[in-house]
């Protein structure tokens, strides 16, 4: 996790998309790292094995961060998961500029490119980790309401891409060719998927559930 206060996010953002709190209030961007395959996911599907199971990773990340509001039962804490939706169709919060200006992962844009060479073609960013590279996901955003934090100094992000080039080649990896996952591999990293892991992400997901030896019946 890092943390970071409301402020900082709606500060970069259009009011749209502002989250409904004061600018001073706690917040934590919640990050998965290459471990959680092992160290959580698949201890998880064990034991829910029983249970109705739709989206293992989804529900996974889901027990553990109610687990984490049980260990404050006197404070509220609001939840937020990096897949949810409001009636808008605008994602909750958009978990990569969470991350930026949590200093958590640097987010890569066409902004951060001076000599941009792709004309009319629409280019996402992608967030990298100084460690994992582009092997991690943001997986929920934690907010403590009542918890307000006016001291609290904003972190810069570890810009670990610098050159001009290599920016370049990790936006074009990003948005051309992200299926053969190069772009997670654009510096060196510290710790990356396993083969196992690799396996399950780029099965489509409605054949998932075999992998992890849940047969249809038990979903």
């Amino acid at each position: 996790v890092s943390l970071l206060k409301v402020g900082w996010y709606n500060a970069v953002l259009q009011p749209a998309f502002h989250l409904p709190y004061p600018d001073d209030t706690l917040a934590f961007v919640v990050l998965s790292t290459p471990s959680m395959f092992d160290k959580a996911l698949k201890p998880f599907v064990n034991k829910e094995r029983l249970k109705i199971i739709r989206d293992p990773v989804d529900q996974c990340i889901s027990h553990h961060l109610s687990r984490v509001k049980e260990k404050f039962p006197d404070q509220r804490v609001d939840v937020m998961f990096d897949y949810e939706m409001l009636p808008s169709r605008k994602p909750k919060f958009l978990a990569q500029t969470a991350a930026h200006v949590a200093g958590a992962a640097y987010y890569y844009q066409r902004k951060d490119v001076k000599l941009d060479p792709w004309g009319k073609k629409k280019i996402f960013g992608v967030c990298i980790h100084p460690k994992y590279g582009g092997w991690f996901a943001i997986r929920g955003l934690l907010l403590f309401p009542d918890i307000q934090v006016p001291f609290l100094e904003q972190p810069a992000p570890v810009d670990c891409v610098s050159t001009e080039e290599k920016r370049i080649e990790l936006l074009e990896q990003f948005n051309f060719h992200w299926q053969d996952g190069r772009y997670r591999d654009i510096i060196e990293v510290k710790e990356k998927y396993s083969e196992e892991q690799k396996a399950y992400f780029a099965t489509p997901p409605a054949e998932r559930l075999r992998l992890l030896g849940l047969s249809q019946e038990a979903q």
